[in-house]
């Protein structure tokens, strides 16, 4: 009898096969209904099989190949020796690494295009998430409050940012969004600075007394899932 935990990587291997057989057609036909069936014509996947492991066509190899980035960049930065960089630096170079691994700018194109798409939005804001929560804690970050959200709703932002600017910049090497993400890094850096300083203000402190005890009861998830996090029952 077969289990799952000898199908599981069964699967994978197929996804990888329609994904590598799509990326050939995404250039021209996009993530579409046409690029999926040449996938599976090309790789030689039982068409039945092929619905079963990805309901949503293209859609669903799509989203793989956003994730194949994220396995990529990771191990990427397993590799890198960061000893002596500040911590914005090492964000900069996670993010460059995650455009890095690309070898596909015109799939990246032809997704953020899918992604924008209403019925498909809520795909592409968990992928960017996944993205900025895999750096963040890839980098060692330990929030376990409220920190936990604004820092990856930064680097979300961020990260956002510079793929758009990535996907139209034809200068060497990418030198030119390089240089876009420093200044997007520092103008995160910029407010922070600021909010440090509110908070410190002896004037602004009584006004933000409800605010920070309202923060103080957002925790970071307990459990790795598709929830957003969990709420604190405030005490009687």
């Amino acid at each position: 009898m077969t289990t799952e935990h000898n199908t599981a990587p069964v699967a994978e291997d197929v996804i990888d096969q329609l994904l590598d057989a799509a990326l050939m057609h995404v250039p021209f036909d996009g993530w579409s209904a046409a690029s999926f069936a040449a996938a599976v014509a090309d790789a030689g996947v039982d068409s039945t099989l092929a619905e079963v492991l990805c309901p949503r066509g293209a859609v669903d190899l799509a989203v793989a190949f956003h994730k194949r980035g994220d396995v990529l960049m990771l191990e990427r930065l397993a590799d890198e020796d960061m000893t002596g960089l500040r911590f914005r630096d090492k964000i900069a170079r996670a993010v460059r690494l995650r455009l890095e691994v690309v070898d596909d700018k015109e799939a990246v194109r032809r997704g953020t295009t899918l992604f924008s798409l209403p019925q498909y939005a809520g795909d592409g804001v968990r992928l960017i998430w996944g993205t900025v929560d895999e750096i963040w804690t890839a980098l060692g970050d330990a929030s376990e409050d409220i920190n936990w959200y604004t820092k990856r709703g930064s680097l979300a932002g961020v990260y956002s940012s510079t793929v758009l600017y990535w996907l139209g910049d034809d200068s060497l090497d990418h030198q030119a969004s390089w240089e876009f993400l420093n200044r997007r890094i520092d103008n995160v850096m910029q407010f922070e600075k600021l909010k440090a300083q509110v908070q410190s203000n002896p004037l602004l402190k009584p006004l933000l007394a409800g605010p920070n005890w309202l923060a103080q009861k957002i925790k970071a998830p307990t459990a790795r899932d598709d929830l957003p996090g969990r709420w604190t029952t405030p005490r009687s």
